[in-house]
Order: C-alpha cells, then sequence, then structure tokens
C-alpha cells in the first residue's frame, strides 16, 4: 500500500470496527508508523503479524480502541515490555497529551522505538532497558503481549501510581491468571472486549489507596 491507500484502509477498519475515523494528520502518521515498522520488520522480529492488512487490523486497530478508552485523568502512561511500540505508540499519537514511556530491553527494539519516537515527533521517551529499573511511577501502566506475562504483571506493580490504572491487553481465558498476579491492592471495575478478536480484552485494574496508619 501507498500513503494514500493506507490512511485510507486505516479509515475504512476503524469505521467497520464501530470506531470514530482519525483526523487526516494522524491517520498519516500512523501510515509513517506503517511504513518505518514494514522497513525495519526486515532485519527485526518486530512481530508475529507479517502482512499490512494484518498490522493495521490486529495491532493498530485494537491499539486505538484501547488510546480512546483510557479513563480520566491520566498524564503518565508506561508501556511495559514495548516491543514495536503497541500500544504506547498508538496511545502517543491519539492522546498526545499524555506523556508516554516505551520501556523495551531489547536493545535492536529499543532502537526501532527510539526512531519511531523521532520520525513520528511523538510526545514519548524510550527507557532501553528492563522496566523494572525504571525510578518513580505512573498513572497508567499497559501490557500487552509480553513475554511470562503473569511475571511481568507482578513486576509492573511497583510502577502504578496510587489510585493509578493497570491496563492488561489480554485474553478472557487469561485474564483471572493476571488478575492474580496482580494482587489484592487492584479493583477491576472494567473490562472492555477489543475489535481485533472475540476473546481479545483489555481489563482496567484501579489501584486503592493503601489505608492510613496513624501514630508510627
Amino acid at each position: 500500500m501507498d500513503a494514500n491507500e493506507t490512511r485510507t484502509r486505516l479509515q475504512e477498519l476503524l469505521r467497520a470496527a464501530g470506531l470514530t475515523p482519525l483526523d487526516d494528520e494522524t491517520a498519516g502518521r500512523f501510515g509513517n508508523y506503517l511504513s518505518l515498522f514494514l522497513r525495519w520488520r526486515r532485519r527485526l522480529n518486530l512481530s508475529g503479524v507479517r502482512d499490512e492488512e494484518g498490522i493495521l487490523s490486529r495491532h493498530f486497530i485494537e491499539s486505538i480502541a484501547v488510546a480512546r478508552a483510557l479513563p480520566p485523568g491520566i498524564r503518565t502512561l508506561l508501556d511495559f515490555g514495548s516491543g514495536a511500540g503497541l500500544p504506547g505508540i498508538p496511545i502517543a499519537l491519539c492522546q498526545p497529551e499524555i506523556a508516554v514511556t516505551l520501556a523495551e530491553s531489547q536493545g535492536k527494539k529499543a532502537a526501532f522505538l527510539q526512531e519511531a519516537v523521532r520520525v513520528l515527533g511523538i510526545h514519548a521517551k524510550v527507557h532501553a532497558g528492563r522496566a523494572e529499573t525504571l525510578a518513580g511511577d505512573f498513572d497508567c501502566v499497559i501490557l500487552r503481549a509480553v513475554d511470562k506475562m503473569p511475571k511481568a504483571v507482578a513486576a509492573a506493580v511497583p510502577r502504578v501510581a496510587p489510585e493509578g490504572w493497570l491496563a492488561l491487553m489480554t485474553t478472557t481465558g487469561e485474564l483471572e491468571g493476571l488478575r492474580r498476579a496482580a494482587g489484592t491492592e487492584f479493583s477491576w471495575p472494567t473490562v472492555k472486549q477489543l475489535p481485533s478478536g472475540a476473546h481479545r480484552i483489555v481489563a482496567w485494574g484501579s489501584r486503592r489507596l493503601r489505608p492510613r496508619i496513624y501514630g508510627i
């Protein structure tokens, strides 16, 4: 696909998924992201999805849906184990007011993310290392298709701010195990089906404030 075909096809897929199309500028930036994705894919395994249509329909549409479903008030977001930048880069494109951190420990993938941030001009930074080594916390930490997902969820919990959100892009069959891995500090008020498949969901875990202990 050329740039115009990519933009047109992305808008068609959004409409088919019941989602509002993007403005022309943002759709064009997604086209640039796809072009960069395809160029780097020749030398780096960014995704098991190989064809352009699959990248648009599985990766981009799913990530755009999540970007639009973010709870209000999020100012900082960590994409834990970002890989090819999904969903962090689409979130940065759709929600430019959010400061996104893309954490990726594999050096070549982190280099791709650095190039994507530069080319797309998004409000994001890349942490080229394990997300667990980051200092501070985030209003939202999101995980999608991370290796050893239950272990990764447990490692992500300390990066979630008090009253922050832990977002899990997963399947209905895996959700309960991931909730257990997150521990008892989270309530799970919202689970949304994703447009990429009948069993694909995003679950939002809200971190409760720990009770204050007086006299200590």
